[in-house]
């Protein structure tokens, strides 16, 4: 049997690649770099572990456990701290804790009583035509009003998609909320009878999901996915063009400066949508163009973590982390209490925090210097945490190209990426620019690629 071809040794491309193995499928994994893993990236050093990407694993489905226990990662790994639950939110510069029950709802600073009253309305307006596809900014205006746009919606996308709402799609990038209120007619209504529904099935919200993380990282699961991949990984093996005939699928790639080709059964191109853009693929003598998708917008973001003395710290930093609004008027997007959530991540007497800086709202924050960048986050630490004292540690990692944004119009990029499967049989596109930004997301997208890819084997 002609083992199966991934391109894109991120968590999508590891995990279908895992899953196909465990089913008796061979497979060869391309990566282009000399890593695997993609946005999944943990740096250890003086003591100090950072992360350059994600944070956590938000375990929305079975699936996610399935593939820790099947690479012997349980002793590894960890959740956050029962006691990191708060969220804060920023306004008038200050802290303020998320509420999380109708009675702290109402008796918040974070909104005042015009909002709340608003709200209380929210399930006697009209929804939308079925048909029409809104910006977030122009859904929430519509169903909660202006204030719950700015002071929660606003920071809760900065901190997810580093996106603004103004361009976001309600229909793609919050599908949930959308159906919420084609189904129910209200979102108050949708979450009460949706949690009722999601308590029949078994499922599990992102609000209510467990955060994962490992003793020494993120970065421990897709090193433990290389391992049981072995030599079926294949790295600064950059894939240049797929093409199909009567043998299958011959993938041609570069490695060391000379361009070779082998031939495969299938492909799954676990890859972001400006790699897929520049891909050459062909089918039946013919060019399958993606450029499309190279319009697909990812604004840069870097990541920033700094440690601090924990006495330099007024706030007990008794949370997860803090987001923050545009309407604030600082620099960063967003800080996460990473020390608060899990041992290990920094010496003792010290406290560490994952900043994020640039995105949609700011990208030309995200491409400034190094110490430029340290400075901006810094004095927006001062002001929101009660800091008196210098970094003790500082790491910073850019990503130029960070999270595909799925802004109203994405449907067409879906659209495309479909057509294309069904014009190149035996082809098949996962990931974050497909299946949803979240490494949940990502990770429950190669299970499926393993699925489809194994019943089309089967059927050929």
């Amino acid at each position: 049997m002609k083992s199966v071809a991934i391109i894109g040794g991120g968590i999508t491309g590891l995990t279908a690649a895992f899953n196909l193995q465990q089913r008796g499928v061979p497979v060869t994994l391309y990566e282009g770099s000399g890593r695997i893993g993609g946005v999944i990236r943990t740096v250890h050093e003086d003591d100090y572990l950072a992360e350059c990407g994600p944070n956590t694993i938000l375990e929305t489905s079975p699936l996610i456990g399935q593939l820790i226990r099947d690479v012997d990662l349980e002793s590894r790994q960890l959740y956050t701290d029962p006691a990191a639950e708060k969220r804060f939110l920023v306004r008038n510069k200050k802290l303020i804790e998320l509420p999380v029950s109708p009675l702290a709802f109402f008796g918040s600073r974070l909104f005042s009583w015009r909002a709340k009253a608003s709200l209380l309305a929210e399930p006697f307006r009209k929804r939308s035509a079925g048909d029409l596809e809104e910006s977030l900014a122009d859904f929430v205006r519509r169903r909660l009003g202006g204030e719950f746009l700015d002071y929660a919606v606003n920071p809760f996308v900065a901190g997810v998609y580093a996106g603004d709402p103004e361009h976001l799609s309600v229909n793609h990038a919050f599908t949930k909320l959308y159906e919420l209120e084609q189904r129910y007619g209200s979102l108050i209504g949708g979450q009460i009878f949706g949690a009722r529904e999601r308590k029949r099935r078994g499922a599990i919200s992102k609000q209510n999901a467990k955060k994962i993380s490992f003793d020494k990282g993120l970065q421990v699961l897709t090193d433990r996915l290389g391992e049981k991949l072995g030599e079926q990984v294949q790295l600064n093996h950059c894939v240049k063009r797929i093409t199909g005939d009567s043998e299958g699928w011959r993938v041609d790639f570069e490695n060391a400066g000379i361009t070779s080709s082998s031939i495969h059964s299938s492909v799954l191109l676990a890859l972001p949508a400006f790699r897929l853009a520049d891909l050459e693929l062909h089918c039946q003598n013919k060019r399958v163009d993606m450029s499309l998708l190279g319009e697909i917008d990812y604004p840069p973001v870097t990541s920033v973590v700094l440690g601090f003395k924990q006495q330099d710290i007024s706030h007990p930093l008794d949370g997860f982390g803090v987001l923050i609004p545009e309407v604030e008027g600082f620099n960063s997007l967003g800080s996460i209490f990473s020390s608060s959530l899990f041992p290990g991540r920094c010496p003792v007497g010290h406290l560490t925090f994952t900043s994020y800086i640039g995105g949609t709202r700011s990208p030309e924050l995200a491409l400034k210097e190094k110490d430029e960048i340290v400075r901006l986050v810094t004095e927006d630490l001062r002001v929101l945490v009660g800091l008196s004292g210098k970094p003790t540690y500082t790491h910073c990692f850019c990503w130029p190209r960070a999270i595909p944004q799925y802004n109203v119009g994405y449907g067409k990029f879906k659209m495309l990426m479909e057509k294309t499967e069904n014009r190149a049989a035996g082809v098949f596109i996962g990931g974050h620019c497909r299946d949803g930004i979240s490494l949940g997301d990502s990770i429950i997208s190669g299970y499926n690629a393993a699925g489809r890819i194994e019943n089309y084997i089967k059927s050929t």
